[in-house]
């Protein structure tokens, strides 16, 4: 989590294993510090920062100096770290340079690993040993594959960030008028699905929200209905309708991108590269 701390960084979140009864739908990206139960109570996550910063390890120093008493700053100021570096194996990266005749950035191999993880047809086909061990991940010879799977990878990290242009023009809106309180029981958070209508309470609403964007998970996590569930009996701000909108669509665009990937990913495994 140092590396998070110490500057602009990104992070690959996935489990090693999963306990989780159901699909495997546990990877996520992040660009601050998480808890090991960030994705799903059921599992322990793993959290991969794409760079790492040299001198960001004297902050343990730091914290053992203000557990005896000594005063000093718990975390040393960014500029302290020194130059990042990408942390991946540079074995990867040469055999990725090579075969594509230009060595690929650590953002394009971040978005092409994590365009693979959503991947319906590599969930379904490898479902069994996802549960097992931490995904294994084939790359594929053609340059063009790796750019088109990297690209749609990188509107995926963009999303799920929350950063995306997408959502200058949001999926949903928030309809009605009322103290903006999620409401608990019978008349608070509560999905018709015949209308496509999330309600926070009896006179306001979040629609269209399409029954698979109500229903879509993140490894154990029914993300809609949990982002709300966790704010009962709070009054959203402005700030926090504009999140939850950027949520919806970030689901929905999801789901388009995941029937985009479906249909490039079979040219990944028609000719592997081979990565020793």
């Amino acid at each position: 989590m140092r590396h998070m701390l110490s500057g602009k960084n990104v992070a690959l979140i996935t489990p090693r294993r999963v306990e989780h009864v159901g699909s495997w739908q546990h990877p996520f990206v992040t660009n601050v510090i998480t808890e090991h139960v960030a994705v799903s109570l059921k599992t322990i996550d793993y959290h991969f920062p794409l760079y790492i910063y040299p001198s960001a390890g004297q902050q343990d120093d730091c914290l053992e100096c203000v557990r005896g008493g000594c005063g000093l700053m718990l975390f040393e100021p960014p500029s302290a770290y020194g130059v990042r570096k990408h942390n991946l194996n540079p074995t990867l990266v040469n055999t990725l340079a090579i075969a594509y005749g230009v060595e690929p950035s650590p953002e394009d191999i971040l978005n092409y690993i994590y365009a693979v993880l959503y991947t319906p047809l590599y969930r379904e086909k490898y479902a069994d040993s996802l549960r097992r061990d931490f995904p294994r991940i084939p790359f594929p010879r053609a340059k063009g594959v790796f750019g088109k799977m990297a690209k749609l990878g990188r509107k995926l990290v963009e999303l799920h960030l929350l950063v995306a242009p997408a959502f200058g023009r949001p999926a949903a809106k928030f309809h009605g008028h009322g103290d903006n309180k999620v409401a608990k029981g019978r008349q608070g958070l509560r999905y018709d699905p015949a209308t496509k209508r999330v309600y926070i309470n009896p006179a306001q609403y979040f629609a269209p929200v399409p029954t698979e964007v109500w229903e879509y998970r993140t490894g154990g996590y029914q993300v809609c209905e949990k982002w709300l569930k966790d704010r009962t009996e709070r009054t959203l701000s402005l700030d926090e309708i504009r999140t939850y909108l950027k949520v919806v669509t970030a689901l929905t665009r999801t789901l388009g991108i995941q029937e985009e990937l479906d249909t490039v990913y079979p040219a990944v495994e028609a000719d592997l590269l081979e990565v020793k």
